[in-house]
Order: C-alpha cells, then sequence, then structure tokens
C-alpha cells in the first residue's frame, strides 16, 4: 500500500464531572458515559450490519467505469485477473493516545511522553487525521488497519482498533464496524467516489469484552493507578455524603428531644 495524509491538530477531553458516580476501567476508556439526553440532530448512532451485494465481473467493469466517470484523479484500474486497484481514505478518529516508534528517539508529534532510553513515545495523533491508501480488491480490513498502523509507526497491538464504514441518514452519523474478512475498496465501488455516501474511520476497539493482553505492562500498572484514584474519590464521596445524613439526623433527633411530646 502506498498513501499520503493529511492532518489538524486537536484531541477529545473528559466530560464534565456530574453527580452520577460510576467506576471507569479500560473497557470504558477512562471515559464517563454521558447521561442519556433527547435525541437531536447530528447525533451519532450505530448502523446495523448491511451485507454488500456480489457483482459479476461485467459489472464490476461497468462500476469501475462509472465511477472513473466521477473522480479527475485517482481512479480505479482493473486488471486482467479480474481483480481492481484504488484508492480509499481513512478518517483517524483516536481518543486515546498511541505508542509509536520514533527512530530518532524524539517525539514525533505534541502531547507526548517518553523515556530517554526508550525510541517508543506515547502521544496523541491529530484529531480526525486523514491517510490516503492505495489498495487492491483483495485487501481486507485487517489489513488496512495493519498498514495503518505501520505508516504511522503505531506499535500498539492492531487489535485495539477497528475500521468503521460511516454514512448519512437523517442528518446523522451511522457507524458501522467492518469484519476483518471485509475488503474496503469493494466497498468504496458499490458506494462511488462521494465521501458522503460512505468514508471510513479508523477508531478504538470497544466492542466485546477487554482483550487484557492486547495491552503493555506499563498500561496496565497505568489503569491500576487510575483504578485506585478513582476507588478513593468515590469512597470520599460516599463517606461526605453519609456524613451530611448523618449530621441532618442528629439535628432531627436533637430537636425531638427537645420538644417531646
Amino acid at each position: 500500500m502506498t498513501g499520503s495524509n493529511s492532518m489538524s491538530s486537536g484531541y477529545c477531553s473528559l466530560d464534565e464531572e456530574s453527580d452520577d458516580f460510576t467506576f471507569f476501567t479500560a473497557k470504558t476508556s477512562f471515559f464517563r458515559r454521558p447521561q442519556a439526553k433527547q435525541v437531536a440532530k447530528n447525533v451519532t448512532t450505530e448502523e446495523e450490519e448491511v451485507k454488500p451485494t456480489s457483482l459479476t465481473e461485467e459489472e464490476i467493469k461497468a462500476k469501475i467505469d462509472d465511477y472513473n466517470s466521477k473522480v479527475t484523479e485517482n481512479g480505479m484500474k482493473l486488471s486482467p485477473d479480474g481483480t481492481y486497484t484504488g484508492f480509499i481514505k481513512v478518517h483517524l478518529k483516536l481518543r486515546r493516545p498511541v505508542t509509536v516508534f520514533s527512530g530518532d528517539g524524539r517525539s514525533p508529534g505534541p502531547c507526548s511522553s517518553s523515556e530517554s532510553s526508550d525510541i517508543r513515545t506515547s502521544f496523541y495523533l491529530p484529531s480526525d487525521a486523514v491517510k490516503q491508501l492505495h489498495i487492491s480488491s483483495t485487501t481486507t480490513v485487517r489489513e488496512v488497519i495493519q498498514g495503518l498502523l505501520k505508516k504511522f509507526m503505531v506499535q500498539d497491538n492492531p487489535r485495539k482498533f477497528a475500521l468503521c464504514r460511516q454514512t448519512r441518514r437523517d442528518s446523522q452519523d451511522l457507524f458501522q464496524k467492518l469484519p476483518l474478512s471485509e475488503c474496503p475498496l469493494y466497498l468504496r465501488l458499490l458506494a462511488g467516489p462521494d465521501l458522503e455516501n460512505l468514508s471510513f474511520v479508523l477508531k478504538e476497539n470497544e466492542t466485546g469484552e477487554v482483550e487484557w493482553h492486547a495491552f503493555s505492562v506499563p498500561e496496565l500498572q497505568n489503569f491500576l493507578i487510575i483504578l485506585e484514584k478513582e476507588e478513593k474519590e468515590r469512597v470520599r464521596q460516599v463517606e461526605q455524603r453519609y456524613a451530611a445524613y448523618k449530621e441532618k439526623l442528629l439535628q432531627a433527633l436533637g430537636q425531638v428531644e427537645s420538644n417531646p411530646g
């Protein structure tokens, strides 16, 4: 795969403090879940899985001709063996920092932290960075994820990430996690070149059980530190709340004793 990229700066922050106490683990990414709100426009939702239809060789050729007629560059090319090549753009929408290999031992980006004896650096990728990839019709989602991580020199386990298809319906962004065996270029061919009809997004893989073996020892140790801090804060809040209840009960008992009958 070959590619080029464009980036914009910024990354997301923690949600505002709320009265709803929740414990946060690696499964929830240490982010507080927002309280239920009325669904409005531009709300991000999950889209039900839609199975793509199969095309004959003649239909594929017609689709490629139609696709190329709508673009001025980066069209698709059909090979004699029936496969074809083309370009897809992938938006990187990652909320957590990634571990990046720095060949010169220096940080490749902002918000970084590393040890001088280690050439691996953890930092936030720019928000909504875009990478263009040149792939084949046989390239799978698994290979796209691995290729993206390689181009950004990300050392994290590929199983931490998921490639999603993003579409819009009734002014809402719909996301669907793609199977690892899916072929993104085929989906691009079916949808056409318009990014409003289909775009690809790389996100954290947050579905299913937590794969603890996919995390490094420093990450697991950091999880324990954060959980310990959250536990202490939770205990402090509970003790403070019940101390206030106790004080009110004592005041009520004092009033009853001073005014018997």
